[in-house]
C-alpha cells in the first residue's frame, strides 16, 4: 500500500486541474493580477503560499478542538500572519531586493481568500495529515496558474525568463528582434494578467465540460 490512499490523492490533485482554486473557484485573483509580471516574483508568491497554506492548515487542524467557534476567524488570522511574518523575514535576509519589489503583497497573503477558505472548510473539520495534503494541494493549485501568467507575461512583455534575455537582445536587435519583433509592453499592465488568466479559465472550463460530456 503507497504512501496515499486513492482518496488523499485527490486532495493534491483535484486543486492541480479540475478544483483548481483560481480557474475553477475564482479565487486569489488579486495576486495573480499584482505580481506576475515577473516569472520570479510569481514563483516566490508560490512558494510563500505553499509554506503558509500547508503548515497553516496544519496548525488549525491541531488546534480545531480548542478553538471557540466565536473567535475562529481570529485565531486563523493570528496562524496565518504568524507565517507570513516568517516568510517576510525569510526574503528580507536572503533576497531584500526581491522583498521590496513585492513588498506589500506578501502581507496580504493573510488576507488570501484561498488560505482562509481551506481553514474554515477543511482543516477545521479535519486531521493534520488530510490537512496538510489539502493545503499542498491548494498552494500548488494557485502556484501553477501564477507560474503561468508569469511565464507568458515576462516572455511576451520584456523577452525574458527570470531576468534572462530568451528571445535575443532588443537593443542590438539579435535573435527575433532581428526580424522586426518587438516586446508587447501591454503585457506588463494588469489588465493583460486579467485576459491570461481569463484565457486560462476559459481553456480549464472547456476541458472539464468536454471531459463530462464524454462521461
Amino acid at each position: 500500500m503507497g504512501l496515499l490512499s486513492k482518496k488523499d490523492s485527490k486532495l493534491i490533485l483535484d486543486p492541480l486541474a479540475d478544483n483548481n482554486p483560481i480557474t475553477i473557484q475564482v479565487l486569489g485573483i488579486c495576486s495573480a493580477l499584482a505580481i506576475t509580471a515577473q516569472l520570479k516574483a510569481s514563483i516566490v508568491m508560490a512558494v510563500s503560499v505553499l509554506f503558509v497554506l500547508g503548515l497553516g492548515n496544519v496548525v488549525i487542524s491541531l488546534m480545531r478542538n480548542i478553538i471557540p467557534s466565536k473567535i475562529r476567524i481570529i485565531v486563523q488570522l493570528v496562524v496565518v500572519a504568524a507565517l507570513v511574518i516568517v516568510v517576510d523575514q525569510v526574503l528580507k535576509a536572503y533576497a531584500y531586493s526581491l522583498s521590496k519589489e513585492l513588498s506589500v503583497f506578501i502581507g496580504l497573503i493573510i488576507t488570501n481568500c484561498i488560505i482562509m477558505g481551506r481553514f474554515e472548510a477543511f482543516a477545521l473539520g479535519n486531521g493534520p495529515w488530510r490537512s496538510f495534503l489539502d493545503g499542498i494541494g491548494n498552494a500548488l493549485g494557485y502556484g501553477v496558474i501564477l507560474i503561468i501568467v508569469g511565464f507568458f507575461r515576462e516572455l511576451l512583455g520584456s523577452g525574458t525568463l527570470l531576468g534572462f534575455p530568451v528571445l535575443g537582445d532588443p537593443i542590438e536587435k539579435t535573435g527575433l528582434y532581428s526580424i522586426g519583433y518587438e516586446n508587447n509592453g501591454f503585457m506588463l499592465l494588469s489588465p493583460m494578467a486579467l485576459i491570461v488568466v481569463g484565457i486560462i479559465i476559459w481553456v480549464q472550463r472547456s476541458r472539464n465540460s468536454a471531459l463530462i460530456e464524454e462521461n
